[in-house]
């Protein structure tokens, strides 16, 4: 069985792993599929948080939801923030989303909420 701490370690690095890959993919140019890891990248360290706290952590990627299980504290404007970065998940996933998001992923977009992305990584990795 897997010890908390090596699951914590886990989340950690794959966070960690996914954020460079995030910057890696914006500056090729893949910006659908950069703000694509950065919803992983919050997940991940959300579910970290889960673990450090010793908190069931749900099969689940809706980042509001997974905000709200842990003990911290969301403004409602990062909330807001959570629910849209939750939809790049879906929308750089399925065929029928993709098409449009890739077309809303633009470098000022991708710039923007890559910004958004990292700050809310940087709230949430501080409590680790």
């Amino acid at each position: 069985m897997i010890s908390r701490e090596e699951k914590l370690q886990y989340w950690l690095e794959s966070a960690k792993n996914d954020r460079e890959t995030a910057e890696k993919l914006f500056e090729a140019g893949k910006y659908d599929w950069c703000l694509f890891l950065w919803h992983l990248v919050i997940e991940k360290f959300l579910k970290a948080v889960l673990t450090k706290e010793n908190k069931e952590v749900p099969i689940i990627h809706d980042l509001k939801t997974l905000s709200k299980n842990t003990n911290l504290t969301f403004s409602p404007k990062e909330l807001s923030e959570l629910i849209e970065i939750t939809s790049f998940n879906i929308s750089a996933r399925y065929d029928d989303y993709k098409r449009s998001f890739y077309k809303k992923a633009t470098r000022e977009y991708t710039s923007k909420w890559s910004q958004v992305c990292a700050d809310l990584t940087d709230k949430i990795k501080s409590n680790i």
